[in-house]
């Protein structure tokens, strides 16, 4: 695996072409190296370089907390969303899904001794 910082300031290194002032060699001129924006610094990139990453996959239900997200939810009276369910508490949280000058997201749940239709909603 080749340098990613600089072994003289610690900086990120980046890709970039040889420009022939670089080089004294001729093979080397348009060939890819590992340079440090801050300082002199340059590794020349002589074989082919590759890294694959895999990524697990996540659930959505995993991210916000699972199947027992609601296990302590705290409630509050709210009306809920659906028009055939006459249900007035509803366990909620809130999650910041978007920019930071937004407000939070509260995602509801109608409570499980007022279940009538199913299902949650969220307002923005």
């Amino acid at each position: 695996m080749p340098l990613l910082f600089c072994p003289t300031c610690s900086n990120l290194l980046t890709i970039s072409t040889t420009p022939s002032t670089a080089t004294t060699d001729p093979d080397e001129v348009n060939t890819n190296r590992m340079e440090c924006r801050t300082c002199p610094y340059h590794y020349i990139i002589k074989k082919r370089y590759y890294e694959r990453k895999v990524f697990k996959h996540v659930d959505q239900d995993d991210f916000f907390g699972g199947p027992k997200a609601w296990d302590n939810a705290p409630k509050c009276e709210v009306q809920c969303a659906k028009d055939e369910c006459n249900g007035m508490k509803a366990m909620f949280y809130s999650v910041q899904i978007r920019s930071a000058d937004e407000p939070m997201t509260n995602f509801y749940k109608v409570s499980e001794e007022l279940w009538m239709v199913g299902g949650g909603w969220r307002s923005d």
